[in-house]
Formats: C-alpha cells, structure tokens, sequence
C-alpha cells in the first residue's frame, strides 16, 4: 500500500470553523491510524479574501487541539514551501503544460461582456454557463484564429485559462463515506484555471499541489463534491494518478436544518471557532471554546463525534484512543446536529477527569485575579469540581470562599432564621471561638455537640449557619466550608449575618 499522506489546506480569510476543525481532525486522525502522514497546507491565493492574521490563528488553533501536522508552513518538510502563494514559479509551469493538451484555452473575455451576455439569457428566462455550449461564441482561443489570439497577446490583453469541459462524457466517481455516483459533463461549466494576474484559481492550484506533495487521501467538506468531475479531469488531462476522495457532510444549526453559522452561535450563546478571533477590520471580537473555559481534550472529543461513531458507542476517548479506532468507512453520510448541552456534557465529563492541580493552573493563570494560598485553593477545587461544567464554575459557584456574603437570598432566610437563631448563632461563634484545631473534623464534632445541648436537630443549626457563610442554602459541607474560610473569617460572617436581621 502507498505510504498516506493527507492535508487539510485552509484559506486565510478567517477563523477557522468548527466545521474546519473537524476536517483536520479526521485528517490527522486517520494519517496516524494508517501510519502516515498529515500535512498543512495554507492556501492563499484569494488575495481579495485574505485576513491578517488568519494564518496564525489557524496554526494556533490546531496546536492548541492537539492536531499537529508532520508538514507546514512553520515547520518546513520536504514539498516546502507550503503557502501557495509562494508557489507561483511551480504553477507557471503546469500552465504551459496543460496549454499543450486539449484540456485548457486562453479566454479574452472581459467582466463586463460577460455581465453583458449574462443578462441577455437572464432577460429571456435563462442562466447563463460558460461551457461546451457556448464557448466557441465567446472572445478565447477556440472562436479566434491563432492570428488573433497572438495578436491579442502581443498587445498584452488581459486573458484567463478555462478548463475545456469534454462533451458528453459520463464521469464515475467514487468517494470513500459516500461510494459510486456519476456526472454528466455537460452538466459541468469549463472553470477558470488561472486568473488575469496569472495566480491559479483554487481547482487547478490544489491539485498541482496534491500531486506535487504527493497527497494519497483528500478528506474535505461536502460542499466540494460538485467539483470533483472537474478534478478528477484535471488529474487525467495532466496524466497524473488521483488521490482517493472523501467529502464530509455538514454540521448542522442545532434545530437540524442547514449549515452551523456564527450567527447560530451568537444567537444560542456558544462559540463556533476554537479561540477568540478578532476581526482586524473591524476589531469585533468572536468568541472561541478555548476563551470560553472549554478544555482542548474535551472540544476534540466533541468534534469527532460530529460524524463518526467509534465501537461500543464510546463517547469519552482520547486522542490516542480515537487515533487507534479511526474509520472513514464509518464516518456518517448524513449531516451531524451540533448541540450546545452535549458539548457541555463533554466538558463536564473532562473537567472530572482533570487533575485539582491542573485545575488549579488553569483557574490561576485565567482573569480571576485570586488571592489565595495554592493550598486552600486545591481544596476548594476538590470540594467544587464536582458540579463544574467550567473551569470558572469552580470560582462562580464557590464565590463565598474567597468573598462574604453581602446579601442574604429573601427566600431561604424567611426558611432558615427565626427570632431565636440570632443567639444561637451568637452562642455558636463563641463555641467556635474556643476550638483549637480548627479542622473539618472537629468542627463538625463541634456542631453535633452543640446542638444536641440544645436540644435541637443539626438542621436548625446547620441551615442558619450556612446562610451566613454563603447568603444562600447551597455549598458543600458546612464544616468544610468554616474550615477553609478560616476562625476568624466565621466568626465575623455570623457575626454580620446576626447584624443583618436584628
């Protein structure tokens, strides 16, 4: 078997797309099941569409995934370079070639004649197609004599190279998720190949490229199948071998109907790049998973589930456990609905996986700005994590460990304080005051001893305490919590908290 080599050649024109993020994922992870290679491809040959530091952000994205490609840009390798637009002296070449065969014609044909023929046909209630049909009436070098076409060169007029669609030829096409199907070539428009500033248009450049680089798979986005008559001609018309193909379906709006968009996003609140993108034209900031407390194994585990199943329904693996299973045979012809709840899901599920240390890097180096030893911030992350979907859910939901309360929810208080707890909680604050080891354990010995002098069930000391510490009846274990707030700390939330409803 050939050795594997597959690329995943984005555009820099913007953010990478979940959908994008995926494409690459399933790249790597089937280059590494097969032992092969993965490669990253920049192409920027739209100069109209290219975005400052869109090239950055891809490569910072896929790093920050974990999907590292063996070849690229910033790395080099053996088919370097590996931006298209510095590949211009490679493609010239291939120009010439395939001028030389039946396959290609220079075309004269400014915009405007041809907006001007456009809304001919469109007045008559047709659609306008530059192809076998209507080429040999059109200003190129099939309708013109050699004379003209040389003295229109000579004069250096402006010209593009279109592909020469045969007629009436049927095409099979074999793609490895969605198998055999056929196209009629005079379905099929003769694209241009080469733009008036001699640039190759994205068809012929890629695969120029996939030959030279010597790509064995090409897994992209479905939305490239109605290309893929064209290239599978474009290989046979430069007598070269073509790559195996695989389009992946959609991700879809998570109600199920058409393609997932930013607007999506903005309107069901979750990101649909990796990381934050500013847009340098008008400073807009996007919000991206990795800004939103996401971990990167968790969103790369949610991303491979968007069209593949791994065995036994699995749906916690790492990258190296869906690197083993990795199939293209059982990725999903249908179109895969993106979901808000589950990708939560996955980051709670990796949030309980992750270390309290490694929590506690993350909450630290994060904009909380905490100011509290490393050991009690460890133990609050231990209490906390449970019910984390977030990493700063840990600080959120936990926020009376670092801060007192200044209010008290109306609800639980008028369930929790009566006209005789504001002595007993006095009473307490001075039992507390006088334990020495102030530790979980004897203050919860503490608590049951107190309360059973008086007579009372642990809830009627329990509750009205924790509403002092918290403001609210929810948090962990009340002895917990006095222990990692400290004495002195208690004692003056209750102290406020008996302040509070005189």
């Amino acid at each position: 078997m050939e050795k594997v080599r597959v690329r995943f050649a984005p555009s820099p024109t913007g953010p990478l797309h979940l959908g994008g993020v995926r494409t690459a994922l399933y790249d790597y992870l089937f280059a590494k099941n097969q032992g092969g290679e993965f490669v990253l491809r920049i192409e920027d040959t739209d100069t109209a569409r290219y975005v400052e530091g869109a090239e950055d952000y891809i490569e910072e994205a896929l790093e920050w995934c974990g999907i590292i490609p063996d070849e690229s840009p910033k790395k080099g390798g053996k088919f370097a370079p590996y931006r298209q637009s510095e590949r211009r002296n490679i493609y010239d070449k291939y120009t010439e070639q395939i001028l030389k065969t039946d396959y290609a014609y220079i075309a004269f044909d400014t915009a405007e004649e041809l907006d001007t023929i456009r809304a001919e046909y469109e007045a008559k209630g047709d659609v306008f197609s530059y192809d076998n049909k209507t080429r040999n009436r059109l200003r190129n070098s099939l309708s013109l004599s050699e004379e003209e076409v040389q003295k229109l060169l000579d004069e250096k007029t402006p010209y593009v190279v279109r592909f020469k669609m045969p007629v009436d030829r049927t095409l099979g096409l074999v793609d490895i998720i969605r198998g055999n199907s056929a196209v009629n070539t005079d379905v099929l428009d003769d694209k241009v190949l080469v733009k008036n500033d001699g640039m190759p248009t994205y068809h012929f450049a890629n695969i120029i490229d996939d030959h030279e680089m010597e790509i064995s798979h090409v897994i992209r986005g479905e939305e490239w199948l109605p290309s893929l008559g064209l290239h599978i001609l474009l290989y046979e018309a430069m007598g070269w071998e073509a790559p195996q193909f695989a389009h992946l379906s959609l991700i879809l709006k998570p109600e199920g109907k058409g393609k997932l968009s930013k607007r999506d996003g903005d309107k069901f609140g979750f990101p649909v790049f990796p990381l934050n993108f500013t847009d340098p034209a008008t400073g807009n900031i996007s919000k991206g998973y990795r800004e939103s407390g996401y971990l990167p194994e968790a969103f790369i585990n949610m991303v491979a589930l968007l069209g593949w199943s791994p065995a036994d329904d699995k749906e916690i693996l790492t990258l190296e456990e869906m690197t083993k299973e990795f199939d293209l045979n059982k990725v999903h012809k249908a179109g895969a609905r993106f979901s808000k709840e589950k990708s939560e899901w996955f980051n709670h599920q990796y949030i309980q996986k992750t270390s309290d240390e490694d929590l506690m890097n993350i909450l630290k180096n994060s904009d909380l700005n905490l100011n509290i030893e490393d050991e009690k911030l460890l133990k609050i992350i231990h209490l906390m994590k449970e019910r984390a979907t977030f990493p700063k859910d840990i600080y959120e939901n936990g926020k009376f460990f670092f801060e007192a309360p200044t209010s008290y929810d109306e609800k639980a208080s008028k369930k929790a304080w009566n006209d005789e707890t504001s002595s007993l909680l006095t009473e307490f604050a001075e039992n507390l005051n006088s334990l020495n080891d102030f530790i979980s354990e004897n203050i919860k010995q503490n608590l049951h001893d107190f309360a059973e002098s008086k007579g009372l069930g642990m809830g009627k000391v329990m509750m009205p305490l924790r509403l002092a510490l918290v403001g609210e009846l929810k948090g962990p274990d009340v002895p917990d919590i006095l222990e990692l707030i400290g004495k002195e700390e208690s004692i003056a939330r209750i102290s406020n908290a008996v302040n509070n409803f005189k």
